[in-house]
């Protein structure tokens, strides 16, 4: 039978009969003979010293294993947040290059700044679906424009869209994620995951099963086909969620805090050879508490915080194992080029200098002390927490480096790379110092595969990639590095790597603050000769004078400076914008402004910004329902989750209304007469009385069929966020449940038909008034400066 590939010439004949003709085949596309299969494993907000294989006192059995069987690539780096990062790792471009500067829910309408991957600049599976592979994308992902995640779409830029290329989907789609009770998509359909935490439920377990069961498949079906698979754990980004026995493996192992586990570290670096024997550890950030001023109160605390973490990344290194384990297996791991990228950028310092058992509390300006979270200790880590540990051990985990996630200094943009490849890679066991950065991995797996980067996908020209293979490194450790010179910027903290040098600033903003402390033009730029000091602890502009031309540093900052900004406006990095949270308040114009809305039966997994604004405002809403014969039970509407939210519920057949503020701290509105069988309206109206712009009180009704029947005081209530992954359900609350008094992932057993919010009802005019709002909001931000 004669064949031809899809889009060539029709080769065959066509006569006036199919006797008189010759048939010829359309054929799709073949990837190379023996071309590798392509796996990355991601894992989330890991730092340089956090896992054995890097001298980090986390066991990782499975990753060691396999850099033992590879390559460590010690000078590898990202770009110090999780979006920017998995947008290089996917295009083979610069952040900016393809409007990624940050996350995307802080995105601003500036090409760099913007979250929209452009078209022009593809996804690694749209580039290999030409040639022939199927391709697997499992896990988190944050590369979705944060108005573009709800069902209305587009849905170009989702995983499984055109931009991207990924042939199936099954994971989450913002930041960060319950890990026992995740919001997941399958494809592009929002679904529940297939246990709960009481039947032995954990995200890590079950992105992994996912992973197998459709690799399995694959492989069955057609097994010399290749396979690209993106697998990026939830872990270890906040929540730190694991079960009691995995942290219970690292009781007392880090008492002795994080200022002595960075020395600990540094010296297991040295030894195994993946630090000089004269490096030195980076400065501590300022402000951040030494270890043996802490009362013994504290110290409990925040051991135990590591432990959870410990355990965190040792229970998913396990699910890995079984991965590797199912590919050694079938015969696939052999020809499987796998990048095992052990942390997106640095640890997170975003937990404060005491840590969180709810990060909704900081994000919210509640206070959370030691007192109250000792009193909770055992609850850390399981269902309806949502904790973070303290920035020291942040620090601690980005040993030896200085700083963490969200900087562009060592501390948040140097990971661990481990890349594995038996067919393709002679040497086992050794150490890689090139550097590298994520922008090299697209390139490096064309070069490994035998094809070029397509000119068009879609019909559209693509730009040319930006990063540089890492393929002659493989076998030569020797090799000098083909990627000379680097930029960063995030958050406008920048930096800049050309030839074993390094320049750098600190914008004077703490991880966990909104605003910097100075100017671009105050910034002081630092200077480190990386060859003889690696891990960035002597700054060489320190106490130099800067006006004195003739010193051959100030020379090299002068140069390197110059390429910077040549770099950023090759880039798209300008303009400079150092706003943290107030992007997002700029974003408003982006989304759904109503000041009435109408959500029907079958509305769920709506993201926050997309539904009703209930937050520091007057509002009410009418739901109309079917009530059952018998008992009626279950949420009406509700959002956000256990780290904040509200819900219109019944319970016994009486309607109750809750809200939840950051503590937890709930409000109860019950009434005390059970509906009938049939058909009612619930109305709940939230009256703002207190005179705060943000987050003040007020009174909230509870109506049934016109007729009041319950009111309650609601003291303070959430001023910029009920959650961090939680969303508005109609007839069920997805997720964990806004009070205890409903299990997570409950249904209301009876009919929601539809649900009316107002919300500028007139109570009071003067509180919604756009022009008072927006002075407020300034005023608001000024105070958190």
């Amino acid at each position: 039978m004669k064949t031809y590939q899809e889009g060539e010439r029709f080769p065959g004949r066509v006569g006036r009969t199919w006797e008189e003709s010759e048939p010829a085949f359309p054929m799709p596309p073949t990837a190379p003979k023996d071309a590798p299969n392509i796996l990355y494993v991601i894992l989330d907000d890991v730092g340089f010293g956090w896992c054995e294989p890097f001298g980090g006192l986390i066991r990782t059995p499975h990753l060691m294993k396999l850099a033992q069987q590879g390559l460590r690539y010690t000078h590898f780096t990202t770009t110090a947040l999780c979006s920017p990062t998995r947008s290089c790792l996917i295009t083979g471009r610069n952040h900016h290059s393809v409007g990624m500067a940050n996350i995307t829910e802080l995105a601003t309408g500036f090409p760099g700044y913007n979250g929209r991957q452009p078209q022009d600049k593809a996804g690694v599976p749209a580039m290999l679906h030409q040639h022939g592979y199927t391709s697997y994308c499992i896990g988190k992902w944050h590369n979705t424009p944060s108005e573009e995640t709800t069902i209305a779409g587009p849905y170009d830029r989702w995983p499984t869209g055109s931009v991207f290329g990924f042939d199936r989907f099954y994971g989450f789609l913002g930041g960060d994620c319950d890990q026992w009770n995740p919001k997941l998509f399958l494809d592009r359909e929002a679904v529940d995951p297939p246990r709960t935490p009481e039947q032995g439920y954990h995200l890590s377990e079950d992105l992994v099963d996912r992973t197998i069961n459709w690799i399995s498949q694959h492989h069955s079906v057609q097994p010399t086909k290749p396979w690209l698979t993106w697998l990026a754990l939830g872990c270890a980004h906040a929540p730190h969620h694991v079960a009691p026995e995995w942290a219970d493996k690292y009781k007392g192992q880090f008492d002795m805090g994080w200022d002595a586990y960075r020395e600990q570290v540094l010296a297991r670096q040295k030894q195994m050879g993946i630090l000089p024997q004269d490096a030195k550890l980076a400065p501590m950030l300022e402000g951040v508490q030494r270890w043996d001023s802490l009362s013994a109160d504290e110290k409990r605390l925040f051991a135990r915080m590591a432990e959870i973490y410990a355990g965190f990344i040792e229970h998913a290194d396990a699910q890995l194992g079984r991965l590797f384990e199912f590919l050694e297996r079938t015969g696939q791991l052999e020809n499987t080029l796998v990048f095992a990228f052990i942390g997106d950028n640095g640890s997170s310092g975003e937990g404060t200098l005491t840590g969180l058992f709810n990060e909704q509390s900081v994000a919210n300006n509640v206070t959370e002390t030691v007192e109250q979270n000792l009193a909770r200790l055992d609850r850390f880590g399981q269902p309806d927490s949502y904790n973070h540990y303290p920035v020291g051990w942040a620090m601690a985990g980005n040993a030896p480096f200085q700083l963490c996630k969200q900087y562009t200094h060592f501390g948040g943009v140097r990971n661990p790379l481990i890349v594995h490849w038996p067919k393709g890679i002679q040497a086992k066991g050794e150490l890689r110092t090139q550097y590298h950065h994520v922008i090299d991995i697209v390139p490096t797996i064309l070069e490994a595969i035998g094809v070029e980067a397509p000119r068009t996908i879609n019909s559209v020209h693509q730009e040319p990639i930006e990063g540089y293979g890492m393929n002659y490194s493989f076998d030569d450790a020797k090799a000098p590095s083909n990627h000379v010179t680097q930029y960063f910027e995030m958050l406008g903290n920048r930096g800049l790597y050309h030839d074993g040098w390094k320049i750098v600033t600190y914008h004077g903003r703490k991880p966990w603050e909104n605003t910097a402390r100075w100017g671009f033009d105050e910034d002081h730029w630092e200077l480190y000769n990386l060859k003889e000091d690696p891990t960035e602890s002597n700054d060489l502009m320190k106490g130099r004078d800067r006006a004195k031309l003739d010193d051959p540093m100030v020379k090299k900052l002068i140069e390197l400076v110059g390429m910077w900004w040549a770099e950023a406006g090759r880039y798209q990095v300008l303009p400079l914008d150092d706003r943290f949270q107030i992007r997002a308040l700029g974003r408003q114009g982006l989304y759904t402004e109503r000041e009435r809305m109408t959500f029907y039966e079958g509305s769920v997994r709506i993201q926050e910004f997309a539904g009703p604004d209930t937050k520091n405002r007057s509002w009410e809403m009418t739901a109309e329902v079917e009530v059952p014969a018998g008992e009626a039970q279950g949420p009406v509407v509700a959002l956000g989750g256990s780290s904040a939210g509200w819900t219109l519920y019944l319970q016994k057949g009486i309607p109750m209304f809750c809200y939840n503020f950051p503590g937890p701290e709930y409000t109860y509105i019950r009434a005390t007469a059970a509906l009938t069988p049939g058909r009612h309206l619930l109305r709940y109206e939230f009256e703002k009385t207190g005179p705060e712009p943000f987050g003040a009180g007020g009174t909230g009704r509870l109506f049934v069929d016109g007729k009041q029947v319950a009111e309650g005081k609601i003291p303070r209530t959430v001023p910029v966020g009920y959650s961090m992954d939680e969303t508005f359900d109609v007839g069920c609350d997805k997720g964990t449940a806004v009070t205890p008094e409903y299990p997570s992932n409950a249904s209301f057993n009876g009919r929601v038909l539809r649900v009316d919010f107002d919300l500028k009802p007139d109570f009071h005019p003067d509180h919604d008034d756009p022009t008072k709002k927006a002075e407020a909001r300034f005023q608001h931000e000024m105070l958190r400066q």
